[in-house]
C-alpha cells in the first residue's frame, strides 16, 4: 500500500513538473520576440547654445527624448556624447575633433544610441544639473534609421532652471473650443 502511495506521489511530482517545464518554455517564446523589438537605434542630437552674456556652461547636460508610443531615450550626461562644433549659419563641420560642448554662439551634434522610436519624436526635455547657468537656443533629434521619425525644432532661447526637465511636449494636444490643450508629461517621480 505504501509503495501505491509513494508511485502515485511520483506520478503526480512527474505531471507537475512536466507541465511548470512546458509552461516556462511557451512563456519563453511570448517574451522572445519583444525582446527582438526592443533594439537600440542611433540619433544625433544637435543643440545650440545662444549668443547671450552667460549662455555657455560646463555642467553636466541630461537629455530625455521619445514619441507618442511611450519610446523614451534618456540620457544622463549628453556631454561625454559631443561629436562636433557646426558652424551656426552654415551647415559644416567646424571641427572632428571633440571640444568642450554648450560654449556660447555654438552649435554641437551629439551621438546617441537608445531605445528606437516608432512614430516621430515629439517630445525633448533638457536638465541642467550644477552651479552654471546654460541658455540653449534650439534643439533638434535626428533619427538615423528613418528621417520620418524625426522631430521639428524644440525652440527653448531661455536660461534653464537647475536640476529639473525642462522642455518641450507637442505629442498628445486635443483641439477645444478655448484653444489648444496639451496633456502634461510627468517624468520621474511621483503625483501628489
Amino acid at each position: 500500500m505504501a509503495t501505491k502511495k509513494f508511485k502515485g506521489l511520483i506520478l503526480i511530482f512527474s505531471c507537475f513538473c512536466v507541465l511548470l517545464v512546458s509552461n516556462s518554455f511557451a512563456v519563453g517564446e511570448r517574451i522572445t520576440p519583444r525582446k527582438k523589438l526592443l533594439k537600440n537605434c542611433a540619433y544625433t542630437v544637435t543643440i545650440e547654445t545662444t549668443c547671450a552674456k552667460g549662455a555657455e556652461t560646463s555642467n553636466h547636460i541630461s537629455l530625455r527624448f521619445g514619441d507618442t508610443n511611450s519610446n523614451d531615450v534618456l540620457v544622463k550626461h549628453l556631454n561625454s556624447k559631443h561629436v562636433r562644433k557646426l558652424d551656426p549659419l552654415e551647415p559644416e563641420v567646424l571641427d572632428d575633433v571633440p571640444r568642450k560642448p554648450f560654449q556660447a554662439c555654438t552649435v554641437d551634434q551629439f551621438q546617441v544610441k537608445g531605445q528606437c522610436v516608432d512614430s516621430p519624436v515629439c517630445y525633448l526635455y533638457l536638465k541642467l544639473a550644477g552651479s552654471d547657468d546654460w541658455r540653449p537656443g534650439l534643439a533638434q533629434v535626428r533619427v538615423l534609421e528613418g528621417s520620418n521619425l524625426s522631430s521639428n525644432f524644440f525652440y527653448f532661447r531661455r536660461y534653464l532652471p537647475r536640476n529639473v526637465w525642462h522642455g518641450l511636449d507637442v505629442c498628445d494636444k486635443d483641439v477645444t473650443p478655448f484653444g489648444i490643450k496639451r496633456k502634461r508629461k510627468i517624468l520621474g517621480g511621483k503625483r501628489h
